[in-house]
């Protein structure tokens, strides 16, 4: 595919915040029909389900955009499609990124998505979903990465049979470019923070019945090329099989894994090779009891080998909270902690915990300076909705690296700082303010502001001035 311009490229990110601005001062919707069940949107937009739209005149619901989530192709109504999509407009500011006194830029991140749910009767679908992400230019080392610009795309084409095993239950084969979603995300997530999110090409097995979900799946990565088609990566294989449900009897939410990554080659602190990597772990969530305290905490165990040396890593995590549900604004606090397993010894086993494909950004920081590699973290927090539609968060960080003879490993799995590299295991802290107001059901706006404190470690290997992150993004979703 033949770049555009970065004078076309700015043009067509300038276009997408005209849309959106548009949109955001549009009138008001009127009234919706009543009797109407709508989905919700969903961060996997192939997991909606709007056949509740069946049977209804479309055109006097008082939501235009009803008449795109459900379109009759067929007599019988057997056959239909739902169109659906997104556009994103995101105003980044930098100071010091990366730690690097003149590392200061603004730019524009903007990206477009549009989807089509094709199906064939009650078992057979096809779900097409395009994407256009772009950036205008961005002067901090990297330049426009490949999570900021996939030009365009196919994001996710899959074709889907679904066959009853039960009153309860489905067996849905899923072949194709997809997303994986497992949990909360701590280990296999879309990336949604991304501009251009993250999919992978193979197949998944999905047996659901009643409150358990079993998936099993083969993929592989699909790495983005900016200004070509992506392709799936034939070097490196990602499979597993992911079971959640409830604990028969309770609320208790359970989650239990085996997920494996083989990659041709790989690099730990030192030790390189072909990688055979696999990770085990459970994850539990609640309530304890009559009290009001929420809990989540996973565990994960990996084993294999890099080369001939052998791997032995693991990571946990938890968080604890509580809402004051009768108090104004019904703040919510939490704290959580972490430590994921840092190499002991340059060369030799390994001991990094490798994160696989997370959203580290949800728990380690928007700044994305530290993954969940040779870390560990404490983040206290508080969420209030001071007003109907505005949810204020603020989140804290505390950073160690984990055992001195690693590196420290940013959001991406990229080697932030080398081995050796700093004497002090105090890597830092962080603030993250976040701001959303949730406009109606379309639309959202988003403000937020990041600063790291640089700690011993960082000023010991090289950096000395704080980071701030400010942004400000709109987004508008059908």
């Amino acid at each position: 595919m033949t770049s555009i311009t970065s004078g076309a490229h700015s043009r067509l990110a300038g276009l997408v915040i005209a849309c959106c601005a548009t949109v955001a001062f549009a009138e008001p919707q009127a009234p919706t029909g009543s009797d109407i069940v709508r989905p919700k949107y969903q961060t996997q937009r192939f997991t909606e389900d709007w056949s509740s739209l069946a049977g209804h005149d479309l055109g006097a619901t008082g939501d235009p955009l009803d008449m795109l989530k459900y379109i009759p192709l067929s007599d019988d109504g057997a056959i239909w499609v739902s169109f659906g999509g997104q556009a994103r407009v995101r105003l980044e500011h930098w100071q010091n990124f990366g730690f690097g006194r003149t590392n200061d830029d603004n730019f524009v991140l903007g990206r477009l998505f549009f989807h089509s749910d094709i199906h064939f009767g009650e078992h057979v679908r096809v779900f097409l979903e395009g994407k256009s992400a772009m950036s205008t230019d961005r002067d901090l080392p990297g330049g426009k990465r490949t999570i900021d610009v996939d030009e365009l795309d196919m994001h996710n084409f899959f074709g889907e049979l679904a066959v009853p095993l039960s009153d309860e239950g489905t067996l849905t084969v899923r072949a194709g470019r997809q997303e994986l979603l497992f949990g909360r995300q701590r280990l296999v997530s879309p990336l949604d923070w991304a501009n251009t999110r993250r999919a992978f090409d193979g197949v998944s097995l999905i047996a659901a019945m009643d409150e358990l979900t079993v998936t099993g799946f083969w993929t592989r990565t699909v790495p983005v090329q900016k200004y070509d088609f992506n392709d799936s990566d034939a070097n490196t294989d990602f499979y597993g099989i992911y079971a959640q449900g409830k604990v028969p009897g309770t609320q208790i939410s359970l989650d239990v894994y085996w997920l494996a990554l083989e990659t041709e080659m790989a690099a730990y602190n030192g030790t390189t090779g072909h990688e055979d990597r696999h990770t085990v772990g459970g994850r539990i969530s609640g309530m304890i009891g009559e009290t009001g305290v929420g809990y989540d905490f996973e565990g994960a165990y990996q084993f294999g080998e890099v080369g001939s040396a052998d791997i032995d890593a693991f990571m946990v995590d938890g968080e604890l909270n509580y809402t004051f549900t009768d108090a104004p604004g019904a703040p919510r606090l939490h704290v959580g902690a972490g430590f994921a397993s840092g190499d002991r010894s340059t060369g030799g086993d390994v001991q990094t915990f490798s994160q696989l494909f997370p959203l580290g950004h949800a728990y380690l920081g928007f700044i994305d300076l530290v993954g969940r590699q040779n870390v560990i973290n404490f983040t206290p927090g508080l969420t209030v909705k001071p007003i109907d539609k505005l949810t204020v968060k603020l989140d804290g960080h505390l950073f160690w690296i984990a055992d001195d003879s690693d590196a420290l490993y940013n959001a991406g799995g990229g080697v932030a700082r080398p081995a050796g590299s700093g004497h002090s295991s105090e890597v830092g802290a962080e603030i993250d303010l976040l701001v959303i107001y949730q406009i109606d059901r379309n639309q959202q706006a988003m403000l937020g502001y990041s600063h790291f404190f640089a700690g011993p470690f960082v000023k010991q290997s090289g950096g000395q001035d704080d980071i701030d992150f400010a942004y400000l993004g709109y987004q508008f979703t059908f």
